[in-house]
């Protein structure tokens, strides 16, 4: 039977403590990332001081977490040198960071004796994991939903392995 996964938004609304995001691929190949990565690719930068041209639904589910007392961290493991798409990640982390949420980032060669997820996931509350699934070119394919104590155990002792190495996004030069 198919699971049913609930979009991010409803599942960040629903948080109360916290939300993690692993991040492990290189490059990704979001649909809805596509104009945006292209005009980055031209030259176009934001002004953080004018949210309008780029703060999202995104953001505001964030900042609205994050307005309620749940601490957002993001953790990202990144081949070095880093991909192009890595580049214009860590271009936009700012407005991550201005939405509220905590971002650093792991050198792969610094994670080898780390036992890691196949998949990128969240974690809500230490309760829920929405692992998400892409195919080999970057392509999102799906999200996948996992509530099991052992995996959630697991999935929450990565990213806490991750983030205890992970460089804090204003020290991450790339």
């Amino acid at each position: 039977m198919p699971q049913t996964v609930p979009p991010f938004a409803e599942l960040l609304a629903g948080c109360r403590r916290s939300a993690v995001h692993l991040e492990t691929h290189d490059v990704y190949g979001v649909v809805e990332e596509d104009e945006d990565f292209a005009a980055w690719r031209a030259g176009r930068q934001y002004n953080l001081d004018d949210r309008s041209p780029w703060w999202n639904g995104f953001h505001d589910a964030v900042a609205d977490a994050v307005s309620r007392g749940v601490v957002m961290r993001r953790a990202r493991v990144v081949s070095e040198p880093v991909s192009e798409y890595i580049r214009y990640e860590h271009s936009c982390t700012p407005q991550n960071l201005a939405a509220g949420e905590d971002v650093r980032w792991l050198p792969r060669r610094l994670a080898s004796d780390l036992l890691l997820p196949g998949n990128d996931l969240w974690i809500f509350d230490d309760r829920i994991v929405r692992f998400s699934l892409f195919a080999g070119d970057g392509r999102f394919v799906e999200d996948v939903m996992a509530d099991a104590p052992d995996v959630v155990k697991r999935a929450t002792e990565a990213f806490e392995a991750v983030w205890q190495r992970a460089i804090p996004h204003a020290d991450y030069r790339i």
